[in-house]
């Protein structure tokens, strides 16, 4: 596990940025992966292409924010746009979010979504939503500190092609 450092001090907190990411981040963004690849505790996963990757951040309905502290990814989350029939204006989910956890509880998720919202708001997105599970007591109460409603639904899921990975 890649450790930075122990605790960050509150001065060290003020040099933490938020930024999203361009096509040409492609190293950011891998770098983004490898942090939710420690934090999700993802056993044998296996990085796509870059080529891939930088595909995906050219895709204009997926979008990248990153926190960077010495120019180092320290966390980060990715969203996708969601066009809707109810509406002309779109949706913004975000998919994955995650602080490494020696820089968790020091206010880097809240700057993401913070950076994220007002983003969306500005290119005129109706709602961002997010969704966490039941068990994650710190997700949940992580979303609700930052202003967020809670729904109550059920996620369901068709694995599907799991033998071509």
């Amino acid at each position: 596990m890649r450790k930075y450092f122990s605790a960050i001090s509150a001065n060290a907190m003020k040099r933490i940025r938020a930024e999203k990411l361009t096509y040409q981040d492609i190293d950011k963004f891998i770098e983004l992966i490898r942090v939710f690849e420690i934090v999700f505790e993802m056993k044998n996963f296996k990085l796509p292409t870059k080529n891939y990757l930088q595909d995906l951040l050219k895709n204009e309905s997926f979008f990248v924010f990153v926190a960077l502290f010495e120019e180092k990814v320290v966390g980060g989350l990715t969203t996708y746009t969601l066009n809707q029939y109810y509406s002309q204006l779109p949706l913004v989910y975000i998919y994955d979010l995650a602080v490494l956890t020696e820089f968790q509880r020091q206010g880097i998720g809240k700057l993401l979504i913070a950076k994220t919202t007002e983003y969306c708001k500005e290119i005129g997105i109706e709602e961002v939503f997010v969704q966490a599970d039941l068990e994650d007591d710190y997700a949940i109460d992580f979303y609700r500190s930052t202003g967020a409603t809670a729904e109550n639904v059920i996620h369901f899921y068709y694995p599907l092609n799991k033998d071509i990975l």
